[in-house]
């Protein structure tokens, strides 16, 4: 799995999935007997993977931010409903 998602498919992941192939992603790195190859393929892997954590992280700040305390309890500010956020490039 480590090694082998694209740009495209690392932009529809889920942060949590994102965060479990960059766990696995550092295990491999880990590991004795990984060639210089491999080595700089997985990085690159990884630092895709850490920006897409990023960026569904800052999304999910800024939700939080927008949430406006009413009497009622809690309502979402106008705008955020589907997302678009910086993840969705």
């Amino acid at each position: 799995m480590a090694g082998k998602s694209t740009p495209k498919r690392e932009k529809q992941l889920t942060f949590e999935a994102a965060l479990e192939q960059l766990n696995t992603i550092i295990t491999e790195l880990e590991a004795e007997g990984v060639s210089l190859d491999r080595s700089l393929e997985l990085f690159a892997d990884g630092r895709r993977l850490a920006e897409r954590c990023h960026d569904l992280l800052s999304e999910a700040e800024q939700k939080v931010k927008t949430l406006v305390k009413t009497a009622e309890g809690f309502r979402e500010e106008p705008g955020l409903k589907g997302g678009g956020g910086k993840g969705e490039r």
